[in-house]
């Protein structure tokens, strides 16, 4: 690889760590409410949490608002990870799958690329999952209703009394699960990413080519004045799109894929060395139980997660990336 091809590729990789780390702190709440929705144990009539609202409450009265980031420090460490792979592996990809013309996205390259970038994710998203999964279930005190009820001290311990109980093996567990998430998940995030992105932009006489440096962008701006919007117009005008088509793209992720992240969160909370790993298998389970309810638990709260998550997420990869365009 080039010097230049290895700076650049660098740069997207650090982008991405940055966008990890926004998602984090704008999302993990509700990613917390989801999971209890998720695991918690119906009985014909009852429920623990009448709805993501109730859980909210339940949450905060019983926790604080520490409850609400229970798990959030295997979600800083993972989410960086994957997001830093996610954006490297996705944007290096589609470049080449369109011979460096990263202009004009189309939708034979950006869905192979956005399928192998999810996949990609899996294995190092994989065990932070489980971990950030476990201890989001987990209740202090018995009789809660929820699926598991064995409390860690924090994210180190949860680690090590899985290796002890389950072995290496054990922190892999929904691995296949993972994999068909993020693998179908992403193609449909950056699909719909793209498309709503090149679409608005183009709607708004803007270009679509990205992170260019700050000097490029400003000179483009300032020649193209028919528009009569100055640079910094401009630039707030791009950080709106993001918001909106990284938004979109993670509304578009989640209906995708909601039933595989059930399935996926009811694996790596068992304790029991005997249940199938098999999502299918789960759906099916899940399907012949509660319903398509019950496949889309925590609907919800990751619907309201997904929008402002997500275009943080998007947002600050752009915004970062032209920084370091602009500046290394």
């Amino acid at each position: 690889m080039a010097p230049e091809a290895s700076s650049s590729a660098s740069k997207d990789y650090i982008a991405g760590v940055a966008a990890g780390v926004a998602t984090v702190l704008i999302g993990h709440p509700f990613d917390t409410i989801k999971v209890k929705l998720q695991t918690q144990q119906r009985s014909a009539h009852v429920s623990q949490y009448r709805n993501g609202f109730h859980c909210l409450l339940q949450i905060v009265s019983g926790e604080g608002v520490r409850g609400l980031y229970r798990g959030a420090t295997p979600s800083f460490v993972g989410m960086s990870l994957e997001s830093s792979l996610l954006f490297g592996v996705y944007t290096q990809l589609r470049t080449t799958f369109q011979a460096g013309d990263e202009n004009s996205p189309l939708l034979s390259t950006v869905l192979p690329a956005g399928f192998l970038a999810g996949a990609s994710v899996s294995t190092v998203l994989c065990p932070t999952e489980l971990v950030k999964c476990r201890l989001q279930a987990q209740v202090k005190g018995v009789g809660s209703g929820i699926l598991s009820l064995q409390v860690y001290d924090g994210p180190v311990d949860c680690v090590l009394r899985t290796i002890r109980s389950e072995g290496i093996g054990g922190l892999f567990r929904g691995l296949s699960a993972t994999f068909a998430r993020e693998a179908l998940g992403n193609s449909a995030f950056f699909i719909t990413y793209e498309a709503s992105r090149s679409y608005m932009l183009k709607s708004l006489g803007l270009s679509t080519s990205r992170f260019k440096d700050t000097s490029e962008s400003r000179t483009e701006s300032l020649s193209e004045g028919s528009s009569g919007k100055s640079a910094y117009t401009n630039h707030l005008i791009e950080a709106g799109v993001g918001i909106a088509s990284g938004g979109l793209a993670g509304i578009a992720f989640w209906l995708t894929v909601l039933p595989l992240d059930v399935a996926k969160t009811r694996i790596q909370i068992s304790h029991n060395p005997n249940q199938s790993r098999n999502p299918f298998l789960h759906l099916r389970m899940i399907n012949k139980e509660l319903g398509v309810r019950g496949l889309y638990a925590g609907l919800g709260p990751t619907l309201i997660r997904a929008f402002p998550a997500n275009a943080a997420s998007v947002v600050t990869w752009e915004v970062v990336s032209k920084f370091l365009a602009g500046h290394f």
